[in-house]
């Protein structure tokens, strides 16, 4: 049964962990007293005295690791995810750390150490949790530590989820069919026979793992007698709903009188808390980014300037938060035209109206480079859903679905719809896809993700015209 195996991963995780966590410190100790590398001035303490402390957060890191779910068994999660888990939890441990030193007056235990030590701890237990995360792919795809799951109900959830199953065998599902009322023939999926046989069903394989119910709301009246059936058998039920579409992808949960209600657009940055946060990384973010990119905007404005007649900067109104307007700024990039053909002429490809350095800003985004400001000002965030202008808003709020949800939060010089290839001249719903995901799933961490993607490979636009 896979929860008896899957408590042998854990254990085995665990195990690891404190095995990484003591060789880093080992590391560390050598980087620190024999490698040479750092001067080591004056008496230190002795190897004992830095590894007790050490032995003593050994339990605690395990917990931090247990409290971010680096020991749940999410078959699913991204190994980028869990390796920004070990990273936030480290910088836990190691503020615990220093607080433990700083309580007990161990005012000799070396700070490069402590440095030394989170730097090899992440890259030793990232390392390891690589090597496990391979060798579990390995183990599954030989029909180890398999889940093995029977749909109950056949809709377009069972479809798509199938699917995924299907390209993803290092998940490690093994579906063994499907109970629907009427007989089904979809791919190789095996029909095991009517609702009303799931119970036998599960009480002769007890090697089911779990259920996943994909009804038609239709057939809604039949859950409790399924759920009925599962639990009197201990089997774990899961549900696809069959209005799964319009549910977002963290679904928001409160209870009223007892009563669940599920929020249909959960949005993170309507948190105050992370709202400020948001803001507050922007302010400085923004004020870096002036400092840092003034030497490239003077000589762009210098270029814009003695190159084409007109304003320096390009000013137009855009939509923001709350689908309010404001006035954004870009470096020109064309010749001066008429504000109306200005409003409602998209750019193309070849587009006559462009000057020459206004070609190549546009490329290499350099034109974009004025909405620090914007950020600056609160009209825009470093990151988030691109602004569109007024007429366009209007077209597409009609056009495409769920397009004024990105108007929840503030738009942004870039966003995870740009570092994934959605933008210029692209596909407004595939935009949109991306936008809502990232409004739905923001986190600093999400933020920080998109801004590294930007600067490896998101300046240079190959759909900018």
């Amino acid at each position: 049964m896979i929860k008896q195996n899957q408590k042998l991963v854990n254990k085995a995780m665990v195990l690891t962990d404190i095995v990484a966590i003591i060789t880093s410190f080992l590391f560390t100790w050598y980087i620190r007293v024999h490698s040479g590398i750092i001067e080591v001035q004056g008496g230190i303490l002795s190897f004992r005295e830095y590894l007790v402390p050490v032995l003593i957060m050994v339990p605690i890191y395990i917990l931090i690791y247990n409290f971010k779910r680096l020991y749940n068994s999410e078959r699913v999660i991204f190994m980028s995810k869990e390796i920004v888990n070990i990273i936030i939890s480290n910088v836990y441990g190691i503020i615990l750390f220093t607080g433990v030193l700083f309580l007990t007056k161990q005012i000799d235990y070396a700070r490069s150490v402590l440095v030394i030590f989170f730097v090899v701890c992440t890259v030793f237990t990232s390392l390891e949790r690589i090597v496990i995360r391979l060798l579990m792919r390995r183990a599954r795809k030989n029909g180890y530590n398999i889940r093995h799951t029977v749909f109950v109900g056949f809709s377009d959830g069972t479809k798509k989820f199938y699917k995924l199953i299907n390209e993803n065998k290092h998940w490690g599902y093994k579906v063994l069919g499907i109970f629907e009322d009427s007989e089904i023939k979809y791919e190789d999926l095996k029909y095991l026979g009517d609702l009303d046989c799931l119970g036998e069903f599960l009480g002769k394989n007890r090697d089911v793992d779990e259920i996943i119910i994909t009804l038609e709301m239709k057939d809604y009246d039949k859950l409790k007698a399924i759920i009925a059936a599962c639990e009197k058998l201990g089997v774990r039920a899961q549900i696809i709903p069959s209005y799964y579409k319009y549910l977002p992808a963290k679904p928001f949960v409160e209870e009223i009188g007892g009563i669940p209600l599920i929020n249909m657009r959960y949005i993170p940055l309507d948190n105050i808390l992370n709202k400020a946060i948001k803001r507050g990384v922007d302010i400085i973010g923004s004020s870096i980014a002036i400092l840092l990119f003034s030497p490239i905007m003077i000589i762009t404005a210098i270029l814009v300037k003695t190159t084409s007649k007109g304003p320096l900067i390009f000013k137009q109104e855009r939509i923001g938060l709350n689908r309010n307007s404001f006035v954004m700024y870009k470096f020109r990039s064309m010749r001066e035209q008429d504000p109306d053909e200005e409003k409602e002429n998209w750019t193309v490809k070849n587009d006559p109206r462009k000057t020459k350095v206004g070609n190549f800003i546009r490329k290499t985004s350099i034109d974009e480079l004025p909405q620090i400001f914007n950020v600056l000002l609160g009209d825009m965030s470093l990151i988030g859903p691109r602004p569109e202008r007024p007429f366009y808003v209007e077209k597409f709020k009609d056009e495409v679905p769920k397009y004024m949800v990105k108007h929840q939060v503030r738009p942004g010089i870039t966003g995870w719809a740009q570092v994934n290839g959605w933008r210029g001249d692209t596909s407004i719903e595939k935009r949109i896809e991306c936008d809502i995901y990232y409004i739905e799933n923001w986190s600093l961490t999400l933020d920080i993700k998109i801004v590294f993607l930007t600067v490896f490979k998101g300046f240079v636009n190959t759909n900018a015209y």
